[in-house]
């Protein structure tokens, strides 16, 4: 193996461990973002997570995801091979292998988020699993299985969407925008938590207990994006200059999101908001993802911008229509992923985008078919996310395996699922001697 296939595969590795790492911050931010009685049962599932994660991408995941049967035609829709890791050998496949479950990784934590505080540990097991092993890989499979799908710019099999391929290189769609509805649909099919809202529509906030923690848990998820946008390069041999263009488009549109959401919420509430500042950075970064290697480093300043504004606004719209989600995971990955998503059809600069086998956006003269794909792209995988994920999470709730009881929410899930309280506060007298 030459020298620089050495260097790639380490790049992909150190990449991996970066995104991986990511489960830490959003454990992290989960935890700050609910109230102190509920710390163990969001943290459990985002340990669960990668555990169960692992074991659905590695029978069936990656698979469905990438897989082809020796012999035999693709398929535009679906994988069909190497199921279990059957044939996949190389240093480079078992690299790559490994990456892409850290995605999966992610995409799968987000809707824990959505569900926190009401929603059964036998729920969460299911929908882990199916997210993992079926819904979220078919989206792989229509984006970035190196041209078997139907949807990605490399498609090789007919004709593509607008003659151009939907381009999403660091997975503002496939990975944000599928937990993100997913989560959608789970916070719409449980229910708001028991006194979220008033009989008069009122919003009755209900603050997470530990500011400190959602901070922490923000700088580790903006780490960890390092490697989820940087990475998605597959190497830096070759592509050493999309490398460091897509850490700096990173960092300046997380930055630009910080600020913008810092902004606004005290020119509407005269407050300096520490948690907006941090949703308004993880939005900028989701906002970015996609189109992290197509930016020019100013429009990213925008982007990041817009993405804050897009999370503020899609939040109220959830709140207008009494759906609750504590930690703002469907406005945050669902509405900024779709943004992020479109964001590439206005903005690729023509020659990036060329580069990644897509066209320029609308506004650098590249016409409207750029657009179009990614327009079609946000269509499928919401009808496809939705579709999917909402029939489960309807059958769990029809056989009562979806919501705890109002006694167990009122407890905190700590108490009564897993053992007593995640904070042991109390001063415990010594036994006389």
């Amino acid at each position: 193996m030459a020298v620089g296939d050495d260097v790639d595969i380490n790049f992909m590795l150190t990449n991996t461990f970066l995104v991986f790492f990511m489960q830490a911050g959003f454990a992290m931010l989960c935890a700050g973002s609910v109230r102190s009685k509920n710390t163990k049962n969001i943290l459990i599932k985002n340990v669960l997570d990668a555990c169960v994660g692992a074991i659905a991408w590695f029978l069936f995941g990656y698979g469905f995801a990438f897989g082809a049967t020796t012999g035999k035609k693709e398929n535009a829709f679906i994988g069909s091979g190497n199921f279990a890791m059957k044939d996949v050998t190389t240093a480079s496949e078992l690299a790559m292998y490994l990456f892409q479950w850290s995605f999966s990784a992610a995409a799968t934590t987000i809707v824990s988020g959505s569900v926190a505080e009401r929603t059964k540990f036998e729920a969460y097991l299911g929908y882990s699993f199916f997210l993992t092993a079926f819904v979220y890989p078919v989206v792989v499979h229509w984006t970035w299985s190196g041209g078997a799908g139907w949807l990605g710019t490399g498609y090789t099999l007919g004709d593509k969407v607008a003659d151009v391929g939907m381009h999403d290189f660091a997975g503002s769609g496939v990975v944000h925008m599928v937990g993100g509805f997913a989560g959608l649909m789970g916070a719409m099919i449980v229910g708001p938590r028991t006194g979220r809202f008033a009989s008069d529509g009122r919003v009755n906030p209900m603050p997470g207990h530990s500011a400190p923690l959602v901070v922490l848990g923000t700088f580790v998820l903006w780490l960890g994006w390092y490697g989820f946008n940087p990475g998605s390069a597959g190497g830096v041999v070759d592509n050493a200059e999309t490398v460091a263009r897509c850490a700096i488009t990173t960092t300046l549109s997380a930055a630009a999101g910080g600020v913008t959401a810092m902004l606004l919420n005290y020119k509407l509430y005269h407050v300096w908001d520490l948690i907006a500042v941090c949703n308004g950075v993880l939005a900028g970064l989701v906002s970015i993802t996609a189109g992290c290697a197509v930016t020019e480093p100013w429009a990213a300043l925008v982007c990041g911008s817009l993405g804050a504004l897009v999370i503020h606004f899609s939040s109220k719209l959830l709140l207008k229509f009494q759906i609750d989600d504590p930690l703002e995971a469907a406005p945050m990955h669902g509405f900024c992923g779709a943004f992020g998503v479109l964001w590439v059809g206005f903005m690729a600069k023509k020659e990036y985008a060329e580069a990644q086998g897509a066209r320029a956006g609308a506004f650098y003269e590249g016409g409207g078919k750029q657009l179009g794909a990614q327009i079609v792209g946000i269509l499928v995988i919401i009808a496809w996310t939705c579709g999917t994920i909402g029939p489960f999470f309807m059958l769990m709730k029809k056989f009562n395996l979806l919501r705890t009881t109002v006694e167990e929410e009122t407890l905190g899930l700590d108490e009564s699922k897993h053992g007593g309280k995640a904070y042991a506060l109390e001063l415990v007298a010594p036994e006389p001697a």
